[in-house]
């Protein structure tokens, strides 16, 4: 069965890649022994676009940001490329890195390319043929919130990392994503604008610091095929910083869906693989997560409150993109149903002061 995460054939209009200089530019880093090149795309992700480089017999990973976007710090390669690389000298299951390009002339915009981690990544819908019982789900969302509690357990200093000041964190990204929001804003979405207006008077104390990934969920891991209990490495680096980790948690739960939400927030939930029998509900992920780091749970509701208002600032950031006519993808086309999901789901976490058991 495919299980396997395959790439699709490079669409002749994709912007994001010039064969011929990406070529060039491998040739100089990795020598004649990178030739012949033959790229294709992975097409599944909403941010940074990443493809499949095969270069002479080396299977390679290229990370950019999408065409036509200029966020300061949601795409910097550069940056996303130094975390992997000290993040691996200290904890294994990161992709490998190879080399970074930040000369625009290049491709359009700087980007990265590291080693291919092959395995399983589980979307929406898992693979043709894939049976998820109870067992594995059980073994695979314990295996999920321990590898996040390894995530805050990594030693930074060790690692290298100066990932600036955390002093603050979370009042800064109440903030930020309020800024962003108001950035994107397309629709008037009342449940949302009251979102940031709750958690500027409610958000979380600071919990402490750690390195957090920031956007992990099913989709940014790769699972061993051959034992789905075994994470691999964990994909997709570019919001890592050092921050709160509770606030890490709650942005994870708000991508875990509970076999009992309301069907609004199932029907509008980007994964729902975590309502399957036996997988553990969002109050289990985060005493596991607690009793894992020996930490308490103060808090916890303003975070998974905090995480879905994230949850719904990015999708709404794709969502305009959609909507101004940047992207042609229709996927993107449903992100503003999420976004009012996101909404409507964290005010009935608000009202009931839990973050399960939220069905309408």
């Amino acid at each position: 069965m495919g299980v396997i995460d395959e790439p699709k054939a490079l669409r002749p209009d994709d912007a994001g890649v010039d064969a011929a200089r990406l070529e060039a530019w491998l040739v100089g880093v990795l020598g004649e022994s990178a030739r012949p090149v033959a790229i294709e795309r992975f097409a599944r992700g909403y941010s940074n676009l990443t493809y499949r480089v095969r270069a002479g017999e080396r299977d390679l990973v290229l990370r950019r940001p999408p065409v036509g976007v200029n966020i300061a710090t949601a795409h910097d390669m550069a940056r996303e490329y130094k975390l992997l690389t000290g993040i691996g000298k200290v904890w294994g299951k990161v992709p490998r890195t190879v080399a970074v390009c930040d000369d625009p002339a290049v491709l359009g915009a700087p980007f990265y390319v590291m080693e291919r981690v092959r395995g399983v990544v589980l979307r929406n819908q898992p693979p043709e043929g894939m049976v998820l019982g109870p067992a594995t789900m059980a073994a695979l969302s314990r295996e999920a919130v321990d590898t996040l509690a390894a995530i805050h357990g990594v030693d930074t200093e060790a690692a290298g990392l100066s990932l600036g000041h955390p002093e603050g964190y979370v009042e800064r990204q109440v903030s930020g994503w309020t800024k962003r929001y108001e950035a994107a804003k397309t629709d008037d979405l009342p449940d949302v604008v009251a979102l940031a207006t709750w958690l500027a008077e409610n958000r979380p104390n600071e919990s402490g610091s750690a390195l957090v990934h920031n956007d992990f969920k099913y989709d940014n891991v790769v699972l061993d095929p051959k034992d789905l209990s075994h994470v691999v490495a964990v994909l997709d680096w570019e919001m890592a910083t050092l921050g709160d980790p509770l606030l890490d948690l709650g942005t994870s739960l708000a991508y875990w869906v509970d076999a009992d939400d309301a069907p609004a927030w199932r029907a509008g939930a980007l994964i729902d693989l975590t309502s399957r029998p036996g997988s553990l509900t969002r109050a289990q992920v985060a005493e596991r997560w607690a009793r894992t780091l020996g930490r308490g749970l103060d808090g916890l509701v303003a975070a998974y409150v905090f995480g879905l208002f994230k949850v719904a600032v990015i999708a709404q950031q794709i969502y305009a993109r959609f909507q101004r006519g940047l992207t042609q993808d229709p996927r993107f086309g449903r992100l503003g149903e999420v976004v009012a999901a996101c909404g409507e789901t964290a005010e009935a976490a608000i009202a009931r002061r839990r973050i399960d058991r939220l069905t309408g």
